[in-house]
């Protein structure tokens, strides 16, 4: 399962963004962007959902997968 930090990293560059242009037309900071992709692990989840936004995603809850035990 990917994590929130690669399939960001990853949509910024198919659609042939920097960093900088991800942060402009989001309009989140830069810090930010960077943080994000380095998989921070504690972030608001509307500026999540505003960067998101750009590529027609969101957050959303989703089944936790179990452990077989």
């Amino acid at each position: 399962m990917k994590t929130l930090a690669t399939i960001i990293k990853e949509l910024r560059k198919a659609n042939g963004l920097t960093q900088q242009d991800l942060s402009q037309k989001s309009g989140l900071g830069l810090r930010l962007i960077r943080e994000i992709e380095q998989g921070k692990t504690s972030m608001r989840m509307d500026k999540v959902n505003q960067l998101l936004a750009l590529f027609g995603m969101e957050l959303s809850p989703t089944p936790k997968a179990r452990n077989n035990e």
